[in-house]
Parts: structure tokens; C-alpha cells; sequence
């Protein structure tokens, strides 16, 4: 019986800690640091000649940043959680409608953590391309009611069609010659854009 209160403390000074408002900050910069540690590891194992003055150099830069880190480090934890305590303050003065849009933030975050950012991307574009779509062309054709604007437009759709051929084309060789790079560059559409248009 001794140890439930103590399992409730533990728990107590358990929630405290957690960050409850601004918890999206520590994740973002845990990721970034991460990738910034990964990417110095790449570098320094590909510097060839010039590695042993980088491993001088990072030894230097321990043994002045070593004690600075170890007096500091807490700090931007300790500033972080009094943030998220002003939060919390500032949480009961906010309209109902902002602290929805606040959960729903808090919701896609934790979306993101769990399935990946690719993945919530694809859904978010599956729910919303039809939407866009519509808005897309309902605008086209206010636009196309300007004066001068259906002048400008036959002038310039051409253009604009070849060069997203060529962004296409180039975009199609790179990745079949075996560039990293291509994988993240997304294909113009063209055919979708002239089906969806071709009414106009």
C-alpha cells in the first residue's frame, strides 16, 4: 500500500515534465538535430585528407564547449517548459473556436509522428484535390471574363505547356539515370490539367 503513493508521485512529476502546448517544438528540433548529426557524420567520414584536422578541430571544440554545454544545457528545456506553462495560462482567455483549431494542429502533428510525413501528405492531397480542382477552375473562368485576359492567357499557355513538358522530361531522365534529387520532384500534371481545363 506503501507503494501506490509513490507510483502517484512518480506519475505526478511525470506529467509535469511532459509538455503539453509545445511539445510539436521539442519534436521539430530533436528531428532536426538528428538530421544535422547525420549529415556531419556523412561529411566527416567523406573529408579524406582533410579528416584528421576535423577530428583536431571537434576535440578543440569539445574541450571549450564541453564545460559551457554541461553548465547549460538545460536551459532551453527549462525556457521551453515555462513557455508551455504561459500557454497553459494564456489557454482559458482563448476563444473556443482557436482552441479547435489548436486540437486539430496538436491531431495532424501527432498524424505525422505516427504515419510519416509522406503519407500524410498523399491524404491530405487525396481529400483536398477535388476541392482544389473546382476552385481552381471556377477562378479560371472569372479570370477569363477580364478584358485583355483571354489575349494574355492564349499567349502565354503555350509557353507554359512546353516548359512543363521539359520540367517532365527532365525531371523522367534524371531518375532514370539514378539522381536522388528526382525522387522528391513531383511531375507536372499535364494531361489532368488540360482534362480538368479542357472545358474552357
Amino acid at each position: 500500500m506503501a507503494a501506490e503513493p509513490q507510483l502517484q508521485q512518480v506519475d505526478e512529476r511525470k506529467e509535469e515534465q511532459e509538455l503539453k502546448y509545445l511539445e510539436f517544438v521539442q519534436f521539430a528540433t530533436l528531428q532536426a538535430l538528428m538530421r544535422c548529426a547525420v549529415l556531419y557524420s556523412y561529411a566527416k567520414e567523406r573529408a579524406g585528407p582533410l579528416k584528421p584536422g576535423v577530428d583536431t578541430v571537434e576535440e578543440a571544440v569539445k574541450t571549450v564547449v564541453a564545460p559551457v554545454y554541461d553548465r547549460f544545457h538545460l536551459v532551453p528545456v527549462e525556457l521551453l517548459k515555462y513557455a508551455d506553462r504561459k500557454v497553459g495560462e494564456l489557454d482559458r482567455h482563448v476563444p473556443s473556436n482557436v482552441k479547435k483549431v489548436s486540437s486539430q494542429a496538436r491531431s495532424v502533428v501527432s498524424e505525422v509522428r505516427r504515419d510519416g510525413v509522406s503519407t500524410f501528405a498523399k491524404t491530405v492531397y487525396s481529400k483536398y484535390e477535388p476541392t482544389a480542382e473546382q476552385c481552381a477552375v471556377s477562378a479560371w473562368r472569372k479570370l477569363y471574363q477580364l478584358p485583355l485576359f483571354p489575349q494574355v492567357a492564349d499567349a502565354v499557355l503555350p509557353k507554359a505547356a512546353y516548359c512543363t513538358e521539359k520540367y517532365n522530361e527532365v525531371v523522367v531522365s534524371s531518375a532514370e539515370k539514378g539522381y536522388r534529387v528526382s525522387a522528391y520532384l513531383p511531375l507536372v500534371p499535364t494531361q489532368k490539367i488540360a482534362k480538368v481545363f479542357g472545358g474552357n
